[in-house]
């Protein structure tokens, strides 16, 4: 099919044999689980069990809240050791709310829902199944899928893409994925076909996994509607609007989605959990993570259950040979440092780094920018790093967000290619949390005066009415009195007694 050009992107070397080879491993359960209930963009999931409660496999753990959310459910079977704070994959090792689960062994299913038949099934169903299990963008965006699923009933969708580029250095488990579980992995393409209502399906494929692409051309043959396209081997064409661009030549508006110009992107991995939840009814309970870089003693891709320590990862690929190996939680170029091992893999972790100082070049130093404006060139939104970087030092964040801080998507091709070592994408990263930041504690300052405000206006109305309750009374007592005054004009006087007529008589 016809490819179209973006603009900027950088090569860097891709490190994808140290896995790419590698098949699928399941490991082995941990002694306990720590099962997250953020592992989503959106509202966190509350639970629905308790300390000391016997759960099977499968069985809803915590439930979604609002629309923006996505439930949580046991990896396995076991017991509830605890419902509290655990350190979490993130940069910051904060603990986030986890539950504890330590596994029985028996890893039996719990009552599963019967499966859906695509066919017969209505949109709306898919999508609630989709929900219900829990499944959300596994490329790392985390983004409950259903809403994507729900996109067709507000917006013109002629065209589902699936992203398979894999682009990131390193990472491999979406392309063992692609080769191992091919008609898995196109069966969930075609049931997001069915629920979303459009005709054309497009996996798209980096060119250097070519086995990747035959294995789906071969399971996708002799269906019309499928389409698998190799696209460029260049940085990031993963990016949902780059590779929406790649392939269909249109622009995403800036800050708008793809599904306002009839696109919907969902990731290869999304697509295989849901085959898993609408043909055999099981939520996302695992995934497959890719180990590597040259701290790894053996690199490769693991399934593993959510929750699983990336300890216990680490130990399944041998450990680390490299004591000065620094962790990463996915891609070198979009990924986090990991601040503690003991952190449990979530629903969007593909990929879990340790890599050496020679990989990371520690040794570069960092100097002050030349305006060489290479990180403009290389940008793929058109932005302009260097000016924002510039004034995101002077803490002028407005002014940042005026040259396109908000329609960076945070690729890290500037820092990459930046000849001065500028940390750049962290630049952005800390000044959208600081925006982030701020915002909130309008939104708190607001929330604030607004009740405050509606307090006073309460406490105004209380005394209003008080006030009007005492000249009420007031007015009633008077007209009682004047009442009963106007009740004893009216009433005739008694005649005199014959002892009062004597006394008045004496008087005179």
């Amino acid at each position: 099919m016809k490819l179209f050009g973006i603009r900027g992107g950088v090569h860097p070397k891709g490190h994808k044999e140290l896995a790419a080879d590698a098949a699928i491993v399941a490991v082995s359960l941990p002694p306990l689980l720590r099962i997250p209930l953020l592992q989503h963009i959106g509202a966190p999931a509350e639970p629905v069990v308790g300390k000391g409660d016997l759960v099977d496999k499968g069985q809803l753990l915590a439930v979604g809240q609002g629309m923006v959310s996505a439930p949580v459910h046991a990896p396995t079977s076991g017991r509830v050791m605890a419902i509290g704070r655990h350190v979490a994959p993130h940069p910051s090792g904060l603990p986030g709310r986890t539950i504890t689960l330590k596994p029985d062994g028996r890893d039996a299913w719990g009552d599963l829902p019967p499966p859906l038949d695509p066919d017969t099934a209505s949109a709306e169903d898919i999508a609630r199944r989709v929900a219900d299990s829990g499944i959300v963008g596994m490329g790392g965006a985390t983004f409950p899928s259903a809403v994507k699923l729900n996109l067709g009933s507000r917006h013109d969708l002629r065209t589902l893409i699936i992203n398979g580029a894999e682009c990131e250095p390193y990472l491999t488990c979406d392309d063992r994925l692609m080769r191992e579980r091919a008609e898995q992995v196109i069966d969930g393409i075609a049931i997001m076909r069915k629920a979303l209502g459009v005709k054309t399906a497009v996996v798209a494929v980096e060119t250097n996994k070519p086995k990747a692409i035959a294995a789906l051309r071969k399971a996708a043959a002799g269906d019309a509607g499928f389409r698998v396209a190799g696209v460029p081997t260049r940085y990031p064409m993963g990016s949902e609007k780059h590779l929406v661009q790649t392939l269909t030549g249109l622009e995403t508006p800036a800050r708008g989605l793809t599904a306002d110009i009839g696109v919907v992107v969902h990731n290869v991995a999304t697509a295989h959990a849901v085959h898993e939840a609408v043909r055999h009814g099981r939520p996302l309970i695992s995934r497959v993570v890719t180990l590597s870089g040259g701290g790894i003693r053996t690199p490769g891709n693991y399934e593993a259950r959510i929750g699983t320590p990336v300890e216990a990862l680490i130990a399944a690929a041998g450990g680390i040979g490299n004591d000065d190996a620094r962790l990463i939680l996915g891609g070198p170029m979009m990924g986090q440092p990991l601040a503690s091992a003991k952190a449990p893999i979530v629903k969007g972790t593909n990929g879990v780094l340790a890599l050496t100082p020679s990989e990371i070049g520690n040794g570069a130093e960092q100097r002050p920018c030349i305006r060489c404006a290479t990180c403009v060139s290389v940008c793929p939104c058109g932005l302009m790093p260097l000016e924002m970087a510039a004034r995101i030092r002077k803490e002028q964040l407005d002014a940042a967000v005026a040259h396109g801080l908000m329609d960076c998507v945070g690729c890290g091709s500037c820092a990459y290619a930046c000849p001065s070592r500028l940390p750049l994408a962290q630049m952005f990263n800390y000044a959208k949390g600081r925006l982030v930041a701020q915002q909130r504690a309008k939104h708190k300052q607001d929330e604030i005066k607004r009740l405050a405000q509606a307090r006073a206006e309460r406490m105004e109305a209380v005394a209003r009415a008080k006030k009007e309750a005492m000249a009420r009374q007031k007015a009633e007592r008077a007209a009682r009195k004047k009442a009963e005054a106007a009740k004893r004009d009216a009433t005739p006087a008694e005649p005199e007694g014959a002892d009062a007529v004597r006394r008045r008589e004496d008087a005179e």
